[in-house]
């Protein structure tokens, strides 16, 4: 439907789970589309570690560079914080916890911040960031991964805060809350008999993990015209997790 035709995009995280099916939905609808992953693939990507301002500023520079303007800004990178010892607060290490933030929510600042200059120079853009159901809601003992809700919460309220004070210059920005996505991400819980036996009560919409192509179409929505009066808003991609 050529929706996002012409459009300069950045999507992070693109080279695999949401990033990648988002990145590959924005290009058939019309965009050149500009991944931004530590694991860079093609000629569309550039290798850029988002936890490292001075990457990301040199990253979208390049971008700036290359292509003249940046319309749309999707910021999909982050992770699990397991491997560093993220979990409840009383045992969350103090490395899981920073590390947790780094990936998670300063990375998304980074990419807003260098991005906003370019889109307030140009007078307007898109910003679609991409949270959790448990940045909104607390997790039981499945998911009692402190310092991950914490940051994915603060993406939410970054969002919020990035909205309303841009709106008058042009500049929408939305948030995305997936629930448990069928991605590497999720992987841990995807081998757990004990979570898939849980998912008819976690997502009761369908029984299952969703697809990264279900958040993808609402990155999209958010990102065309279509939600050209839209923004400040969490949309939640989660079979009914937070409606319980």
């Amino acid at each position: 439907m050529n929706r996002l035709q012409d459009k300069v995009a950045i999507v992070t995280g693109g080279a695999s789970g949401i990033g990648l099916a988002t990145a590959e939905l924005f290009a058939q609808e019309g965009a050149h589309v500009i991944v931004f992953d530590i694991h860079s693939k093609d000629t569309d990507s550039v290798h850029v570690d988002v936890t490292s301002a001075p990457e990301v500023e040199s990253a979208i520079q390049t971008v700036i560079d290359k292509q003249g303007r940046l319309d749309i800004l999707v910021n999909v990178a982050g992770g699990s914080g397991r491997k560093w010892g993220d979990g409840p607060a009383d045992s969350c290490t103090l490395e899981g916890w920073d590390k947790t933030l780094a990936l998670n929510l300063d990375s998304v600042f980074y990419c807003c911040k260098y991005g906003l200059q370019v889109m307030l120079a140009q007078a307007g853009g898109v910003i679609v960031n991409v949270s959790s159901v448990l940045g909104m809601v607390g997790g039981d003992e499945d998911f009692a991964t402190h310092a991950y809700a914490s940051s994915k919460g603060a993406v939410i309220s970054l969002t919020r805060s990035i909205a309303s004070y841009y709106a008058p210059r042009g500049i929408r920005a939305n948030v995305i809350c997936p629930s448990l996505i069928a991605t590497p991400m999720s992987q841990r819980a995807q081998e757990s008999e004990h979570i898939r036996s849980r998912l008819p009560q976690l997502q009761p919409l369908t029984g299952d993990f969703g697809s990264p192509k279900d958040v993808a179409q609402a990155a999209l929505y958010l990102a065309s015209d279509e939600s050209s009066f839209v923004t400040g808003s969490v949309l939640t991609v989660d079979g009914g997790w937070t409606a319980r």
